[in-house]
């Protein structure tokens, strides 16, 4: 095992602490004596955990603006990709699990013991998935997939959004930091190809019809890659804006033409490879090891022990009850005959809940979104006891994520608040959004959705606001489009409320799909059907969902899973409290107890009811 430095902040927070930490248990090499031996403050071993991690993905400590001071050497570091750096990886989460086994948490405050159970759960669970032998495994984070390039995963994708949204540059360090960050691009290039190399070895290789669309976003890069794009031209809007000298910029574009672009190029040639021994079955069930990763996987999504049968029989079961409430409302405003999924067909060809075609309809999306932010942050006070400002900031996908990425996505800015939170929207066609659905996928990105929680988690102390669980996630911003419901935002606008069950009844069939695709040998083209026979969903947007199952296996059922019990525990704080209970109360205290595990969910709404 890998020795831990302690720093002389941290030594000095153990000796004077008032509450402190004993660190023991199973731990095994040269560093675990001396660290039984110590006392450290709980919250100052949670720190240290935290930046642990983020040496080994700095990326994420920009993001988060903490990447300053006596760690502003990350701000010039992209994570090692390589099978050694992975495997470091395992190492260092591995050691922090092992010091935490059979450690004594009475002392500790409420707060400080869903910190550890936050850490014990993630790491453990992330170390379960760097075992096995392939694929990409996120450290408390959602994008677990067994493909370490594809359509949607990849350095070829992540970096140029990065690099353009989220790595600033306000001086001369910053900048240099950028021309690092581009030095290293062309080793993470190649750690991710020793891995596509490796996995191809086993066996593993994705189907052809992911190949089919990552390949021609790949020559899209390569391409902008030879002109020195997206890098150079980004770094020179923000040498401008900084107002210094754009001469480190033309140092980008060579890197950028020369050693980035051969190592995309090399990348593509693995792509290639692959693509010429691909076969086009869907699901984890036909690699090698597949079963195994995708029962992983499911643990990984949802925080639970659900088996895919159990998921699969609870989506059906959702599916129905939620059709169930959309028939009369279908039969109010004339859509009377057929199944729910055909009478959705039809509502979704009516040109009144259309957006015009092109650029025009691209404003009025963009348009249409800004005005319901607006709407749902001035109901907020109606909804929580404590408020936060979420600053979000509409943008477009970049134009060579679109053809793989889903209908939109977001999240809470930067912890210093110089990078805003963020609902990114795929405009490659205004075919995707209707006007009754795109209310409710702005609530789910923006407010009270994934930019208002993560506004609140960047509040809470470091490691809680790098840690995020898939099914808190996007159970929670499932109930946020319930709760913008309960707020009135379809009481004058019946249809947009049908928009909001059919998404809610798409998260349900998402449960069926991703099992179907991994677990019940589905086609591809099954899972595709099902959504619009039964559903009455967009060919459009389902060609590129399914699509992302088969690359993110399990992650899809995270949403209904976790919004399903966020809503058992209101129920339950409802029976338990009487007439104690409110809604401000409630959604308060799941906010505050941050991002966790299903079961550290139910602890904090325990102790909600306790001091109710």
């Amino acid at each position: 095992m890998t020795d831990i430095s302690l720093t002389r902040r941290q030594t000095l927070a153990g000796l004077t602490a008032t509450t402190a930490l004993t660190l023991g248990g199973c731990a095994t090499g040269a560093s675990s004596p001396r660290l039984r031996e110590m006392t450290i403050a709980p919250d100052e071993w949670l720190d240290d955990v935290a930046y642990r991690l983020l040496e080994h993905e700095p990326e994420r400590a920009t993001g988060l603006g903490v990447d300053t001071g006596e760690y502003a050497h990350l701000r010039g570091k992209l994570e090692d990709q390589s099978i050694a750096g992975q495997r470091d990886y395992a190492v260092s989460l591995r050691w922090v699990v092992n010091q935490m086994e059979g450690l004594d948490e009475s002392a500790l405050t409420p707060d400080q013991q869903t910190g550890f159970q936050v850490v014990r759960s993630a790491f453990s669970t992330a170390v379960e998935g760097l075992e096995l032998p392939y694929g990409d495994v996120a450290v408390g984070s959602w994008r677990n997939a067994p493909y370490v390039v594809i359509q949607n995963v990849g350095t070829y994708l992540d970096m140029p959004r990065f690099m353009d949204s989220s790595h600033p540059v306000a001086n001369e360090a910053d900048a240099e930091a950028f021309v690092a960050r581009i030095d290293a691009m062309p080793d993470a290039l190649d750690g991710e190809l020793e891995r596509i190399q490796a996995a191809r070895a086993m066996g593993v290789v994705p189907p052809d019809f992911l190949l089919d669309k990552a390949i021609p976003q790949m020559e899209r890069t390569i391409a902008d890659a030879e002109n020195g794009e997206p890098f150079a031209s980004s770094l020179a809007g923000k040498l401008s804006e900084a107002g210094l000298s754009a001469t480190l910029a033309k140092d980008v574009e060579a890197k950028t033409k020369g050693a980035v672009t051969a190592a995309l190029k090399r990348q593509l040639a693995g792509l290639q490879a692959q693509r010429a021994v691909a076969k086009s079955s869907a699901g984890m069930w036909a690699q090698p090891g597949g079963e195994e990763w995708y029962r992983w996987a499911l643990k990984a999504s949802t925080t639970t022990t659900l088996s895919p049968d159990e998921i699969h029989e609870q989506g059906l079961e959702e599916l129905e009850a939620l059709h169930a409430r959309m028939d009369p409302i279908l039969r109010d405003i004339g859509y009377d005959s057929g199944t729910i999924g055909e009478r959705m067909q039809a509502l979704s060809r009516d040109p009144r809940y259309q957006f015009s075609k092109g650029d025009p309809g691209r404003a009025e999306i963009m348009a249409f979104i800004q005005d319901r932010i607006d709407w749902a942050v001035a109901q907020m006070p109606r909804a929580f006891n404590q408020l936060v400002d979420p600053n979000v900031e509409v943008r477009r996908l970049p134009l060579s994520e679109e053809p793989g990425a889903p209908a939109a996505y977001g999240g809470a800015g930067s912890k210093d608040g110089t990078i805003p939170a963020r609902m990114w929207i795929n405009l490659r066609t205004t075919d995707l959004h209707r006007k009754y659905d795109l209310p409710d996928l702005t609530f789910h990105e923006s407010v009270p959705g994934h930019a208002w929680e993560g506004t609140f988690s960047n509040r809470l102390p470091l490691i809680r606001s790098i840690l995020a669980f898939n099914a808190f996630s996007e159970g929670w911003a499932l109930y946020a489009e319930q709760l913008a419901d309960e707020l009135g935002a379809y009481d004058d606008f019946q249809v947009g409320r049908l928009g909001y069950l059919q998404a809610i009844a798409f998260r349900a069939c998402r449960l069926v799909v991703d099992t179907g695709l991994h677990h019940k040998r589905w086609t591809r083209e099954q899972g595709r059907q099902f959504f619009v026979e039964r559903n009455g969903s967009k060919a459009e947007e389902v060609a590129s969902e399914v699509d992302r199952y088969c690359s993110w296996p399990g992650q899809a059922c995270g949403y209904k899973v976790g919004h399903s019990e966020v809503l058992r525990q209101r129920e339950r704080a409802k029976r338990e409290l009487g007439n104690r209970y409110d809604l401000k109360d409630f959604n308060t205290a799941v906010i505050l107890g941050g991002n966790a595990p299903l079961d550290v969910l139910d602890k904090t709404v325990t102790r909600y009811i306790s001091n109710a």
